[in-house]
């Protein structure tokens, strides 16, 4: 038992239910999603399961509880000893006098010889937890959007710490695509190793088979389905809290299940498995869960995930998905990005896998609007969502550019996959009729691809027009070349969106891109010395003053 200012903290037992239900209550009120923590059965479960340790903390004075957490034992496989530090609840009564930190530091002394990656979702409509979970070693690793559902949708701070030899048993220089490099940095500094990943700009996406039918997994399905696993036909790339061996019954009470594709037979009937897909279901917070991917046949991953998306968006009014890729795994990568998901997190030495532990990209895609409500993040946390909030508006402009793309001088001779590189490069920006993209002496911050509507370029005071660009022309990509002030303004004449692609955009994709390099700067050099010609022939007709 730990103690300090009058509080001490203990294992929770039997008689405490009433109280934790309490607390519950009190702190989230009817809002909390996870209704199974106010049920008797379940919080008995948790009091006197090996696989969850259910603390409280109590006034030494009178024995009021004044607090709960837990740690849950088997957020991951059983061999990958993750553990999650959730379901800290303070009352109001014990605020103000340290019971977050008490719980956590006991917690962490009762579990760290059982762990070796700890891991902490904390809200973000508050610091409470982040701070108590920064002061005991937690590092930011991720920033989860929407992923919890209280009364509206929430956001997660993801924080990690190592334990034991988490950390001794790293795969070094893991494998990732461009997407991910930036979580891996933040994360990797934070954890204290150093920057080693190699970033494979080149890795296809896996390819699409069209002759495979998709179906739920059967109980009579589930010996087939475990002659491919056992096989070990291919490495594994998704990790998650469940396995296909711990046994359909165990699946089931977890609300887990399979969408199997079977290659069809000559005559169109379904046929052997090629490919399964587990996944978990939240029906309360519309969240899915991907948790493991066998594969016999690579035609089969796309066929599996375009069908889990469209359940997803027809079927069961999801709002995020997530799952966790192997940093080595960089055709997942690639396909899911393909697909709309995006890297939200990356962990290191999260899973263990054969000898070593590898990293893992945590992957989201949303089906809700990337708006942000309420957040107040640590520093660290903010970086993150930061990050990941860029990409996510990045990527509500991808449609746009796709549909004008064969409209853009700027991209017209770069391949398909050259060309959606450009495209997830981009930000976008929306301008009113009359609003300025940019004005006379200003910095140049980025150049404006205009994908709707108009705008007139002026020179002079009072300013007149000297010419215009529409969909598909460039605006301001003299000063982004040259980094002196803009020596013209740049006028809405309707309403204006526009992708932006600043000088540091342009600056990564060539240094980590120089094919692209060298097709961007051809093409701006080309538009810059055709708007020259068009500016000084109207300058010349404008009438002297």
């Amino acid at each position: 038992m730990e103690r300090g200012t009058g509080v001490a903290v203990r294992g929770a037992r039997e008689e405490d239910l009433q109280a934790i239900r309490d607390i519950f209550d009190v702190v989230y009120g009817g809002d909390y999603p996870h209704r199974e923590f106010l049920d008797d059965t379940w919080l008995k479960r948790s009091i006197f399961s090996d696989d969850i340790l259910m603390l409280i903390a109590e006034n030494e004075a009178d024995g009021h509880i004044l607090g709960t957490a837990s740690v849950v034992l088997d957020t991951g496989a059983h061999s990958d000893l993750i553990g999650e530090f959730g379901r800290l609840a303070v009352h109001p009564d014990g605020r103000g006098r340290g019971v977050g930190g008490l719980l956590m530091r006991r917690r962490i002394e009762l579990v760290e010889d059982r762990l070796h990656v700890g891991i902490v979702e904390n809200r973000c409509v508050h610091p409470f937890s982040q701070k108590i979970s920064h002061a005991h070693g937690f590092a930011p690793v991720g920033f989860l959007p929407h992923k919890l559902l209280f009364g509206e949708r929430e956001s997660i701070a993801l924080f990690c710490r190592h334990f034991g030899q988490a950390l001794e048993l790293r795969c070094n220089h893991p494998h990732i695509v461009p997407e991910v490099q930036p979580l891996a940095h933040l994360s990797l500094g934070n954890c204290g190793l150093p920057c080693d990943p190699i970033v494979d700009e080149t890795a296809p996406g896996y390819p699409r088979g069209d002759d495979f039918v998709t179906e739920d997994l059967a109980a009579d399905g589930l010996p087939g389905l475990m002659r491919i696993e056992r096989g070990r036909v291919r490495r594994r790339e998704v990790f998650g809290p469940m396995r296909l061996h711990y046994g359909f019954f165990k699946l089931t009470a977890r609300r887990a299940t399979y969408l199997v594709a079977r290659r069809t037979t000559a005559t169109g009937e379904p046929g052997s498995v090629a490919a399964a897909l587990g996944y978990m279901l939240d029906n309360v917070e519309k969240v899915v869960r991907v948790f493991e991917l066998i594969v016999q046949t690579e035609h089969a991953i796309r066929v599996l995930f375009e069908e889990l998306l469209r359940r997803c968006r027809d079927e069961w009014g999801t709002a995020y998905v997530e799952l966790d890729v192997g940093a080595n795994a960089t055709r997942l990568q690639r396909t899911l990005i393909e697909l709309g998901f995006l890297p939200v997190a990356y962990v290191p030495a999260m899973a263990f896998h054969d000898v070593e532990r590898v990293d893992v990209v945590t992957m989201a895609r949303l089906f809700v609007p990337s708006r942000l409500g309420k957040t107040e993040l640590v520093p660290g946390a903010q970086a993150y969502a930061d990050q990941v909030m860029r990409a996510f508006r990045r990527q509500q402009v991808l449609p746009q550019i796709a549909q004008v793309v064969h409209r853009l001088p700027l991209l017209e001779e770069l391949t398909y996959e050259q060309a959606q590189r450009v495209a997830g490069a981009c930000g976008v920006a929306r301008f009113a009729a009359g609003q300025s993209l940019f004005d006379i002496g200003e910095a140049p911050e980025a150049m404006f691809v205009l994908l709707e509507g108009s705008a007139r370029i002026q020179l002079g005071v009072p300013p007149q027009d000297v010419g215009r660009v529409g969909p598909g022309e460039l605006a301001g990509e003299l000063s982004l070349l040259t980094g002196e002030p803009h020596s013209a303004r740049a006028v809405a004449h309707e309403p204006v969106t526009a992708a932006t692609l600043s000088r540091e955009d342009i600056a990564e994709l060539n240094r980590r891109r120089p094919d692209i390099g060298i097709l961007l700067y051809r093409h701006l050099a080309v538009s810059l010395g055709r708007k020259l010609q068009q500016m000084d022939s109207n300058v010349i007709q404008l009438p002297r003053a």
